[in-house]
């Protein structure tokens, strides 16, 4: 019996190999639905005008609501896409498709009020203008993982022993006040605790961080008190607290303050009564103009100032002081490159001898002729030289170039040679090997050995022992002169001198200054000075008078018997050529030179 015609392919018997019949669009469309309504992933279907065509099951019961009541709500008002421009303005251009996604976080509530952190992502559906859909709405619950987030966060942004924020986190909090201080200004208190090592140093770590953490939450405490201002932990044992919004330097002063006085009391701790203080650095300052780096500059500089004040107080930063410190930064930094540049230059004060007022010797001092500041005195940078060790090559550079011009003068003079007096620092003795730099200076010069004095400072020469006293001893023994500058200023152990090599005492100005006229006449300072000049001839040593300034006082030094003088009543320090010009003339008797 003939049956319909079969089809390609199609089994004749209708069994297990059999074709099955095509899909049609309905079938696909039903399917469609089928998946978004058993989807766990929690979706919506959104029209061209921004309105929920539909909602599945897993959207309803993320937000507590029927899926049905959903329809016809504008999704960007479920899903908070609307909240701010930015994300609104990516929500239309995937609904128009100009765009093929957006993504955001945003924070949901559900109907029985708790709330939940969502990740919201739209997908346009490509269908074409005249399709009702223009996107698909996917709704991921993220809540607990923004939570672990969180609490990772909170473990890296805060300190484990005292539970304050870190340095992170001020950091953080700090560039978010900058950008926006609701009055234009901003504060900071940066304190420390004066002595911590040591208490962590003999009582242990543990005690140590029970200490910060009993002073932490005095701090805290503080600032909770006075406005609810972030304190932070920075490390070691420095506290920051952050004043947003500053109303002015006494709100700032009136905190520190109070921190002071609430670290005051003892801490009992594991058995241990101890007390402790803080100094703290004040920056208080408009928020325009001002970089996180900066300020926290400012304020590590002014609890440098609290400390070398005195400890246990506050300082308010003071930008002339700071503008003074930075300038000797400066100076201290380029020091060593000056010296190989070629900036420093001598000039040079006679010493005249005060029976005959004619000059003697000289002593040189260094200038720097620096690019920004201009001619700068020894006042100004050989303290900073002596702090970082460029002393030994400017010292260096001092010394040879003293013996060379000495040298010229002894050429240009030789009936009556100048000796020439360079002062040395302590370091140079130390760091340096003194005595091959003077054998290397006077070989190079040709100077003799007995025309090159060497001046050093009392306290520098009284008591000196092994290397120094040995180099001392040495420079000696070349015929070099040593001699004590601003002697009477520090130990005066006139008879320790007679175990030295010492062959001259230069007096300090502020004996002198004692009896500059007769009128301010001070009989105390003549007679101190005419022991010591006596005593000094005793041992066998030349006196020189610092800072002679007017022929009462030349007199004066002159009858008590003082062998030399130096000061502006002979001459201002000189370029050498003006000294060379001087030295032409016979005597400096008859008052002051205009050099």
């Amino acid at each position: 019996m003939n049956g319909p015609p079969k089809g390609p392919g199609q089994d004749p018997e209708g069994g297990l190999g059999a074709t099955p019949t095509s899909f049609t669009e309905s079938d696909v469309l039903r399917d469609y639905r089928a998946a978004f309504r058993i989807a766990q992933l929690p979706m919506a279907l959104v029209g061209r005008s921004g309105q929920i065509l539909a909602a599945n099951p897993a959207l309803g019961l993320l937000l507590g609501v029927e899926p049905a009541a959903l329809a016809g709500q504008r999704a960007d008002a479920v899903t908070g896409l609307g909240l701010d421009g930015r994300t609104r303005g990516s929500y239309h251009a995937v609904l128009r498709g100009h765009s093929d996604r957006m993504r955001c976080t945003r924070r949901l509530k559900h109907a029985d009020g708790h709330t939940l952190w969502a990740e919201v992502t739209v997908l346009p559906t490509g269908d074409d203008a005249a399709a009702a859909t223009a996107a698909l709405l996917t709704v991921q619950d993220i809540s607990e993982r923004r939570d672990l987030q969180q609490r990772l966060r909170h473990i890296q942004m805060h300190d484990p022993v005292t539970r304050l924020p870190n340095r992170a986190l001020f950091f953080e909090r700090l560039t978010t006040a900058l950008a926006d201080s609701a009055t234009g200004r901003i504060g900071l208190c940066y304190l420390g605790l004066d002595g911590f090592k040591a208490i962590n140093d003999t009582l242990g770590h543990r005690v140590g961080d029970q200490l910060l953490g009993a002073a932490a939450q005095r701090l805290a405490h503080c600032a909770t008190g006075a406005g609810g201002h972030l304190v932070a932990r920075l490390g070691g044992d420095e506290f920051a607290v952050l004043v947003e919004g500053s109303s002015g330097t006494e709100q700032l002063t009136g905190l520190a303050e109070a921190m002071l006085t609430a670290l005051r009391p003892p801490f009992d701790l594991d058995g241990q009564r101890l007390a402790v203080s803080a100094s703290i650095g004040v920056v208080e300052r408009e928020s325009a103009g001002t970089s996180a780096t900066n300020l926290m500059q400012a304020a590590d500089t002014t609890l440098y100032w609290a400390k070398t004040d005195g400890k246990a107080r506050w300082t308010l930063f003071d930008p002339e002081r700071n503008a003074n410190r930075m300038t000797r930064q400066s100076l201290s930094s380029t020091l060593r490159p000056a010296v190989d540049r070629g900036e420093f230059t001598l000039e040079y004060q006679p010493i005249v001898g005060l029976a005959d007022d004619i000059v003697r010797g000289a002593e040189a001092l260094v200038r720097w002729n620096h690019p920004r500041f201009g001619k700068l005195g020894p006042d100004k940078f050989v303290g900073l030289a002596e702090e970082n060790g460029a002393i030994v090559p400017l010292g260096r550079w001092v010394l040879r170039e003293a013996c060379r011009q000495a040298r010229r003068w002894q050429l240009d003079h030789p009936a009556a040679p100048l000796f020439v007096s360079v002062n040395v620092a302590v370091r140079q003795v130390w760091d340096s090997d003194l005595v091959r730099d003077v054998a290397e200076a006077l070989e190079e010069s040709g100077l003799p050995s007995g025309l090159l004095q060497l001046e050093l400072t009392e306290s520098a020469v009284m008591g000196s022992a092994g290397r120094p006293l040995q180099a001392l001893q040495a420079l000696s023994d070349m015929g070099v002169r040593i001699a004590i500058d601003d002697f009477g200023t520090g130990y005066s152990n006139l008879a320790y001198l007679s175990r030295l090599p010492v062959r001259a005492l230069k007096l300090d100005g502020l004996f002198v200054r004692g009896f500059r006229t007769a009128r301010h006449l001070n009989p105390a300072d003549e007679t101190i000075v005419t022991s010591l000049v006596q005593l000094a001839h005793k041992l066998g040593l030349t006196v020189t008078a610092e800072c002679v300034e007017g022929p009462a006082q030349a007199e004066r030094l002159r009858r008590i018997g003082c062998d030399t003088g130096q000061g502006w009543h002979y001459a201002r320090p000189m370029p050498p050529a003006a000294l060379s010009q001087l030295l032409t003339t016979p005597s400096l008797r008859g008052g002051p030179a205009d050099t």
